[in-house]
Order: C-alpha cells, then sequence, then structure tokens
C-alpha cells in the first residue's frame, strides 16, 4: 500500500472530526478507526474479559449488514450499552480525567432526556434537583380543570337525581299516649305533637324579621345555601368539631321539616346542601319562611310559632309583639339556655333560670338591634323593648289542667329519672305509657278537697288568714307500692308545683310513727352502759313503757345527763297547749296513750333514749328518702321537722300496712312503642321491719283514729289506723292513715302561690277556715275520712293483723292517769338558772325554685329530691338547719317546735 494512502495516527481526544470519525462504521475501501478514536469504553481500557462488540474475535471489525445495524452497534457500545447522544470530541477530551475520554478519572455524564412523550410529565424530565418535582403550570392548571369539573359533574348528577321530599311523610309529629291504670287513655301529649301550622300571613313581619336578621340576613336574595359557611362547616366536621354554622334558613327548614336524618354527619350534610338548593330554585321564599317557622323548636314542647306563642305568651302568634318575637328569635338558639323557667335537669350547672334569662335578654337585644342595622325595624320602636317580655310559666296546654297535668308529670318523672326512656326520646314521642292512677280515686280525691275548701275557706271574707291556702294528697296501695291517686294542687294549668310531690311543708307528729318503730326494732340504750357498749346492750320497748308526760321536760341524753346544744343552751320540751300528762310529780304516760294524745316530751325523750341515729334508720327503712330528713342531731327531729312529701308519707305508712315490707311507691306499670314492650315494672320488696314490730305500730295508731286525735278519720265497719300532725307555728297540718287496701297522706298549708319569686315562705294559719287554729284533726283527717269512704267503696273490709307481745316495760310504775294538766310556768327563782332552750333547727320552707314540679327535676343535697329519682320524680327541698336566737325561746314557745295533743 502506498505511503500517501496511510492516515497518520490521530490525537487522542482530537478535534470534532475526529468524533466524527470515531462514531462513524467502517466504509468499503476504508481502514477501520483505529481503537480508542470511536471513545468506547473498551477503547479506553486495557484487554477487557470480552471483545468490543463492534469487533469480531482477534480485534477484526465486525462487518454489518446496513446503516440500521451499524447506528445500533454504536449506540450499544456507548455507555455499556445504554443510548445517549453523540458528544464532540474536544468536549468529552475535557471533561475526561486522565487516561483520555474514557479514562479512570472521567465523570459520570447526564442521562439524555427521551424522546418518548408522557402524558403526565412528573417528575418532569429534564430537569434536576429540585426542579424535577415542582410540576408546571400545564400540569397544575390541568388538575384544577380536572377537579372543577369534576365537582361540576357531581353536583350536577346530585342535583338531578334529588327531589324535595314530601313534608307530611318526614315530619310526623308523634304524640305520647297515656293510659289509667285499667287501659282506659288519659292523654295523648308530650311529644312532637304541640304544633299548629299557621299561614305566613297569621305571622307578624317582625317575628320574620327576626329569624332573617339573627339567621341569614341574605335570606331573601341567596340560593338556599352560603358557600362561604358550608365550606366553614365542613372544615369543621374534618377537624371532627361542631358542623354548625353552615345552615341558612332554607337549610334549617330542609333539616327541621323534609329530612327524618338529623345526624351530624358529612353525607347528611351534602343531602341537606342539595336538597336546599333544589328548594330554594323551586319553592318562594314565602313558603319557606311560612315553613320554617312553623317547624323550628322553641322549647317547652312546642314545635312551630303558634305552639310557642301560646306556651310562652298564652297569645296567638298574630299578636305577638317585636319584643316577643325577637325573644322567640332567640329561644332557636336552643331552648335550653335561653328559657327563663331553665332547664336544670339537662345542666344543672349552667341552665339556671338566672343565667337564662340573662342569656335571653341579651339575645334578644342583639337581634333587636340587628333589626334596626338592616332596616327592619324603627329606632323608635326598638327603644320600648330593653327588658325581657312577661314570659309564662312553663304550661298552657289545656289537655294537662286539672290533676292530669300532674299525673303526666310524675309517669314522665319516674320513666326519665330511672333511666327506661331518656328526655331526648320522651321528647320524640311515640309511646303508650300505662300508669298506676285510678280514675275514680284520682276524681274522689279532687272532690274531697274541693268540698272541704268550698265550705271553708273563704279568702273574699277573710283575706287576712284564708288566702293561699293549699292542700296536697297521695294515695298508695300496700300491697303494690303503686301510686293511685294524687292531688296535686287545683289546677296543673295555673298552680305549677305539685303539692303531693314537692311542698317543703314539715310533717309534725305524723313522724312519731317512725320512733316507736325504732324503739321497738332496736330498744333503749341502757343508761349505765358507756355509748359503745350501749349500742349492743339494748332493751327493746313494749307499747306500754313509760316516759314523761311533762309540759317543758327537760331533755336528756340516754344516760340521764342534760342534753345542750352548741351554746350550751339546755332543752325545754313543750306539748301544744302546754298540757302536762300523767300524774304528779312523774307524769309518766305510756307510749300507746303518748301517741293517742301526741305527747310531744314523751317521744323527744324517748328518741335521745334510743338514739337518733336509730330514729333515721327506721324512717328509711319505712322509705322516706335521706335528703329530706332535717335536724337529725337535735331533739326536735322526733317530733317531725323534715318534709318528707306526700308520696312518701303515704309510702312510708304503707310498710306498716304491710306488715313491714317496704315497697318503692311507683307510678307506670308499663311501656310500649312501635318495636314492642320496653319496660315492666317488677316488684321489688324489702323487709324493713320485723312483722311484729310493725303490727304493733299499726295497733297504736288504731287507738288515735277511735279514741285520740284522729277520730275525725273513723270508717264505717272498717279498721283505720293514722296519725295527725301539726307543725310550729301552724304552718302545716297533716293527717297520715291507712287500711290494709290502701294508705293515704292529706296536707295543708299556707304559701304565697305566686310561684316565680324566690324564698316564699309558710304563712301561719291562725283563724284559717274560721278556726283557731288549724290541726290535723280537722280539715286534714276530713278529707281523708271523705275520700277514702269514696275509694274503698265496694272494696271487702278486711282486719289487721293481731299483733304479737312485744317488748319490755321500760321505766314501770303505777298505772298513769292519762288526764291531761295544765301546768303554769314557774316563775323565775333567786339563783340564776340557765335559760332552757335548743337550738333549732329552721327549716326553709320554699321549695327549690328552679326544680318544683316536674320530670326535668334531678335532686341533690341543696334542693334534694324527695324521691330520690326512683319513684315519681318530684323534688322538695332539704331545710336548712340554723340555730335560733341566743336566749333559746324556741324551746318554750308553742311545743318548743310543734304543737302535740292536736296534732
Amino acid at each position: 500500500m502506498s505511503e500517501h494512502r496511510r492516515k497518520p495516527p490521530q490525537p487522542q481526544g482530537g478535534g470534532r472530526a475526529a468524533a466524527r470519525r470515531g462514531q462513524s462504521g467502517s466504509s468499503s475501501g476504508r481502514r477501520a478507526a483505529p481503537r480508542g478514536a470511536t471513545g468506547s469504553p473498551s477503547d479506553s481500557y486495557g484487554a477487557s474479559s470480552h471483545e468490543s462488540d463492534s469487533y469480531g474475535p482477534g480485534g477484526e471489525e465486525r462487518q454489518f449488514g446496513s446503516r440500521a445495524e451499524a447506528r445500533r452497534a454504536a449506540q450499544r457500545s456507548s455507555s455499556g450499552g445504554r443510548r445517549r447522544a453523540a458528544e464532540p470530541a474536544g468536549r468529552a477530551g475535557r471533561r475526561s480525567g486522565p487516561g483520555g475520554a474514557a479514562g479512570p478519572g472521567r465523570s459520570r455524564g447526564r442521562a439524555a432526556a427521551s424522546d418518548k412523550k408522557r402524558i403526565i410529565d412528573y417528575p418532569r424530565a429534564g430537569k434536576y434537583g429540585v426542579a424535577r418535582w415542582v410540576p408546571s403550570w400545564k400540569l397544575v392548571t390541568g388538575l384544577f380543570i380536572g377537579f372543577f369539573g369534576g365537582l361540576v359533574a357531581v353536583a350536577g348528577v346530585g342535583y338531578a337525581l334529588v327531589s324535595v321530599p314530601n313534608i307530611d311523610q318526614t315530619a310526623t309529629a308523634q304524640n305520647n299516649v297515656y293510659y289509667w291504670a285499667n287501659g282506659d287513655e288519659m292523654v295523648a301529649t308530650g311529644g312532637e305533637t304541640n304544633r299548629q301550622n299557621v299561614n305566613l300571613s297569621q305571622i307578624p313581619k317582625a317575628m320574620q324579621y327576626a329569624v332573617i336578621s339573627q339567621e341569614n340576613k341574605t335570606f331573601e336574595t341567596d340560593s338556599g345555601i352560603d358557600p362561604k359557611g358550608i365550606a366553614r362547616a365542613v372544615f369543621n366536621m374534618a377537624r371532627g368539631g361542631e358542623t354548625q354554622g353552615g345552615s341558612t334558613i332554607t337549610q334549617q327548614y330542609v333539616k327541621n321539616a323534609m329530612l327524618n336524618d338529623q345526624s351530624q354527619t358529612v353525607s347528611r350534610k351534602f343531602k341537606e346542601i342539595f336538597v336546599s338548593i333544589k328548594v330554594g330554585a323551586t319553592v318562594s321564599k314565602d313558603k319557606i319562611m311560612e315553613g320554617y317557622l312553623n317547624s323550628a323548636y322553641y322549647g317547652r314542647s312546642a314545635y312551630g310559632i303558634q305552639a310557642a306563642a301560646r306556651a310562652y305568651f298564652n297569645k296567638d302568634a298574630v299578636d305577638l309583639n317585636e319584643g316577643e318575637c325577637a325573644f322567640l328569635a332567640a329561644t332557636l338558639k336552643g331552648a335550653t339556655y335561653y328559657d327563663p323557667a331553665g332547664a336544670q335537669s339537662i345542666d344543672p350547672a349552667n341552665a339556671t333560670p338566672e343565667a337564662n334569662s340573662k342569656r335571653a335578654l341579651r339575645q334578644m337585644q342583639d337581634t333587636l338591634d340587628k333589626m334596626v342595622e338592616y332596616g327592619h325595624l324603627s329606632p323608635e320602636v326598638r327603644a320600648k323593648y330593653t327588658s325581657l317580655p312577661d314570659v309564662k310559666n312553663p304550661r298552657s296546654n289545656n289537655e294537662l289542667s286539672g290533676q292530669v297535668g300532674y299525673l303526666v308529670d310524675l309517669a314522665k318523672a319516674y320513666l326519665i329519672n330511672n333511666d327506661v326512656i331518656s328526655a331526648d326520646k320522651m321528647q320524640q314521642g311515640g309511646y303508650s305509657i300505662y300508669t298506676t292512677f285510678d280514675k275514680k280515686k284520682v276524681e274522689e280525691l279532687e272532690k274531697s278537697v274541693q268540698k272541704v275548701q268550698k265550705a271553708n275557706i273563704k279568702p273574699k271574707e277573710r283575706p287576712d288568714t284564708d288566702t293561699h291556702v293549699q292542700f296536697g294528697g297521695a294515695s298508695v296501695d300496700p300491697t303494690t307500692g303503686a301510686i293511685k291517686a294524687i292531688y296535686g294542687g287545683e289546677d296543673a294549668t295555673k298552680h305549677f308545683t305539685n303539692n303531693a310531690d314537692a311542698t317543703g311543708a314539715q310533717v309534725g307528729s305524723t313522724f312519731k310513727p317512725f320512733v316507736l318503730a325504732a324503739a321497738m326494732k332496736w330498744g333503749v340504750r341502757d343508761p349505765d352502759l358507756g355509748e359503745s357498749q350501749a349500742q349492743d346492750e339494748r332493751t327493746v320497748v313494749s307499747p306500754k313503757s313509760l316516759f314523761s308526760g311533762k309540759n317543758d321536760l327537760k331533755i336528756k341524753n340516754y344516760d340521764g345527763t342534760i342534753w345542750k346544744n352548741e351554746k350550751d343552751k339546755e332543752w325545754l320540751q313543750e306539748n301544744d297547749g302546754q298540757e302536762s300528762y300523767g300524774s304528779p310529780p312523774k307524769y309518766q304516760i305510756d307510749l300507746r296513750e303518748a301517741m293517742r294524745e301526741s305527747v310531744n316530751s314523751a317521744f323527744v325523750q324517748l328518741g335521745m333514749d334510743v338514739g337518733l341515729d336509730k330514729v333515721k334508720e327506721a324512717a328509711m327503712d319505712a322509705g322516706l328518702k335521706e335528703n329530706s330528713l332535717a335536724g337529725t342531731s337535735f331533739p326536735s327531729f322526733s317530733i317531725g321537722i323534715s318534709d318528707p312529701s306526700a308520696i312518701r308519707m303515704a309510702g312510708a305508712y304503707a310498710t306498716f300496712a304491710a306488715s313491714g315490707t317496704q315497697r318503692e311507691p311507683f307510678s307506670v306499670q308499663k311501656v310500649t312503642s312501635k318495636d314492642g314492650q320496653i319496660y315492666t315494672h317488677k316488684d321489688a320488696p324489702k323487709d324493713a321491719f320485723d312483722p311484729k314490730v310493725a303490727d304493733n305500730v299499726t295497733d297504736v295508731l288504731k287507738t288515735v283514729v277511735d279514741k285520740g286525735t284522729g277520730t275525725n278519720a273513723k270508717l264505717d265497719d272498717r279498721e283505720v289506723a293514722g296519725k295527725t300532725g301539726t307543725t310550729d307555728g301552724n304552718k302545716s297540718a297533716w293527717f297520715v292513715g291507712y287500711t290494709p287496701q290502701l294508705s293515704t297522706s292529706i296536707t295543708m298549708f299556707r304559701m304565697d302561690d305566686d310561684e316565680t319569686k324566690k324564698n316564699r315562705e309558710f304563712l301561719e294559719m291562725f283563724g284559717t277556715g274560721g278556726q283557731e287554729k288549724i290541726h290535723g284533726a280537722s280539715f286534714p283527717s276530713e278529707i281523708w275520712h271523705d275520700y277514702m269512704e269514696q275509694a274503698l267503696k265496694g272494696v271487702k273490709a278486711e282486719p289487721f293483723p293481731t299483733p304479737e307481745p312485744i317488748g319490755e316495760i321500760v321505766n314501770d310504775a303505777p298505772s298513769p292517769t292519762p288526764t291531761p294538766t295544765v301546768i303554769e310556768t314557774p316563775s323565775a327563782t333567786p339563783t340564776p338558772s340557765p335559760t332552757p332552750s335548743q337550738t333549732s333547727p329552721s327549716p326553709s320552707p320554699t321549695p327549690t325554685e328552679s326544680c318544683q314540679f316536674d320530670w326535668q327535676c334531678t335532686g341533690d343535697n341543696t334542693g334534694g329530691t324527695d324521691t330520690g329519682g326512683t319513684t315519681d320524680g318530684g323534688v322538695t327541698q332539704t331545710p336548712t338547719v340554723t340555730p335560733t336566737d341566743d336566749n333559746g325561746n324556741n324551746g318554750n314557745n308553742n311545743g318548743g317546735i310543734f304543737g302535740g295533743p292536736a296534732g
């Protein structure tokens, strides 16, 4: 070969021509480029474990059949077979380390971008570092358009599929139906039925604009939803918080009247939104407003503006003024916290009448201000309403007039307080409630009270003595504990406190049977023993046991020491009329005669000898509740300074009638719903006293009716046991008595019947009914007699069990003479002596103002639930024990605390 055809060796990393020659395949008539000139990795390294793909064995150049094959071979030989763009030889040389373009020091090259297009270029090709992960504006725009388009599509489908629900099918109101004991219907009430729809023309414009101003100021122009509010509500739901805040008037109307599902869920919220949009587009604003005001809940079981106007103001909706409209708009925020009557059963700490009144006034004023701001009310009219309107007490349903309202309250309270049905479910309605109340007995008890009241109580003739006279009563079956009848007051729609269940009236001497029961159950303590040993060494007493009937008796502890209060004052116990019983000098009288004549001194000392803790235990065993027992550390505890309800007193005496078996008074036999029977009362008797004890108490109480203070209660051909009771200051009077089949209590007292007043006080009854003094032996026993005579008509007379002898005769002495002897109060002696006195409990006579008469009462130690939430659910306040004046005059005035013989 000639010299001129041989090319000189090319320097490594030569120029662009060298790069081109290195990358091109061999052509016919030319030699292959020397190794190292192509830039192939195999050119830069020594002997390889395999030959280059471009050469055959022995380094011979591989022959390719076409240019395409040559290109593919060149691509395979670059970077170990990975495709990459050709790089100029000079640039490659500059980037190479020692050894040339492919030497050991060469840095890795960047991968070339693929020519293949991706639908979503993410992470982004041709970008490096953070830039690979930042989406392009095209991608962001595309995703937003796609998302928004999807929402529009979903909304369109949802709007097309949803329809406006039928109000009549979904806003179904239900009653709770109450039945008498014989199965006859008493009344249908108490569910979501207190609703009377009215036309928009009967709803004042002020009411419409009050809710618009407070709830949804854009109501007249919006499409039915508030996008900002919805976003806020959805955000809250996503966080697990409250869902309120996104509802327009249209949405609230849809929720109240069209959706059965009231749950706070995202799915329910979206359903509400779609229906609201549809309603906003198809229903007029007037119809929406009318439907909303007729379906909203205003509290007091009032659904709709007409029912609310009646419940709060006892007027029709059309007659509401601007201030009343603003107030009712406030109750839509939640009547629990805006009803001035309070709702302490739901939230005792925060829903008090005082707190609710402040909230309601503040909200009402805010609503009126907004009405002025938005041009719906003139400033002149607004200025008229700066205080709460005159809100009526919470009852206006005529179906609940008379005694029926009290009966419904008892039954409702029994179910709620015993966790049979929650208050919310009771409100929803749909229950059939079968009570224990005997219609005939309820009517006869009311007639008996009205007969005595009409014949004797003359408020116009004797305004100073015959006004504010009230009665209460209850009748319990001793064999079951069923409450058969009550008298709660004149009318449940006019007088709201249930006098059968909550009065605060002290029971006086009707408490003495519990002292006698304690003495025959545990006995008196041995005065010669220490207190701990004396608790075990006791002597059960017989009714023939003797105690002093002396007036102004100095009361002693069981060990003979003089009892003194915390001010070191002694106690002298008076009898009613300052009479002493028995023969001087000891004036001893047996317990039967002491009970017959209601001698205070004998039973106060008996209580001290037994121990007031045991007296309290006996009263609770019989069925009284601890939170109704007051002054348990004072001697007067034994003569009735406590204030159990008429229901509880009737139930406790029923324990004696049942020979010592105690049953909780109850007012509901069973409850059914559309799902079947959900509750049945189960008898749970307790052995409170041995039959020997109970039957002896009964035998002693028979003496009271046969020839004692209770002779007015005698029934023809029937055995009757009972006890009269009169209290200090002649502020209450009782008669509690029973036959084997029925136990009944009657109470009478005077108290201002304005139940909105705080700290109401019991008034004296001297001169009431034309009598010098009211005793349990007078009007209460007369009412008891008239009622029981009719209630037991046709019922076979049954005798009481013959009592077995019991106990020992304590303080045995010659037979006493029970003739009363008037004792003059001794004159002062030359040597000064301590003024006999006691620190007497002075009970607060006012029932708990916020919790007086119905199922909303829960009861606590401050305003204790007399029933303890286990029977009828009513309440009576535990009296507050307060000391008397330092002179201790209560120990010397009218029986220490209470009158005696006539009581």
